[in-house]
């Protein structure tokens, strides 16, 4: 399916499909690679940090992963509900409206809340975890889909991505399976991209 995106008044951009290609924006990380993962020979930039107040100049798109049932509140989402309270509004509006519009696993929306500052929403995980869960909820393949809409995004913005390691808290995933995702679809396509381990 082909990737497709729109834009609102709002400043709000959404989109579903599985987005390729290699083109588009270009540039590469700089700075210290830092914490675990195969930093410098992936081509992402490890920090440690708070990806609500991402590092650089420029475009910044910081991106997480949402489940697919409306549920907003654990997380990664309060630091960006603290900060920004514009991108759970929006989840919570294309959520309800979801009989009207795309949301769904593998699906995005951008939220503008600043001048060069975006939020993606990628919807990337089945439900929520619960006590009686017997399987994760991360969805690779959503995230991947995902993942290629915010790399069509981040190359039409001319934006660096920041992001925490997205689908490997709550939802439960590994970032050896992640960590893929994130290089195909954005690394080499020449997207900056900066994962930030938080430490209080």
């Amino acid at each position: 399916m082909a990737a497709r995106s729109v834009i609102d008044m709002n400043g709000i951009t959404s989109g579903t499909g599985t987005g390729t290609g290699h083109g588009g924006a270009s540039g590469t990380g700089h700075g210290e690679v830092s914490g675990t993962g195969h930093g410098a020979a992936s081509g992402i930039r490890y920090v440690q940090g708070d990806a609500t107040a991402p590092r650089g100049e420029g475009v910044r798109i910081v991106a997480h992963v949402c489940n697919d049932i409306g549920g907003w509140g654990k997380g990664f989402v309060r630091a960006v509900s603290r900060r920004w309270p514009e991108p759970e509004a929006a989840y919570r509006r294309w959520h309800a409206e979801r009989g009207e519009n795309d949301f769904g696993l593998g699906a995005a929306r951008f939220v503008r809340v600043g001048p060069e500052l975006w939020v993606a929403n990628l919807v990337g995980q089945r439900g929520i975890r619960t006590a009686r869960s017997t399987d994760v909820p991360v969805r690779y393949e959503a995230i991947d889909a995902a993942l290629g809409l915010l790399a069509d995004r981040a190359a039409a913005l001319g934006a660096s991505v920041h992001m925490p390691r997205i689908g490997c808290g709550l939802a439960g995933g590994s970032w050896d399976r992640v960590e893929p995702l994130v290089v195909r679809r954005l690394v080499d396509r020449g997207i900056p991209v900066t994962v930030y381990d938080f430490t209080a």
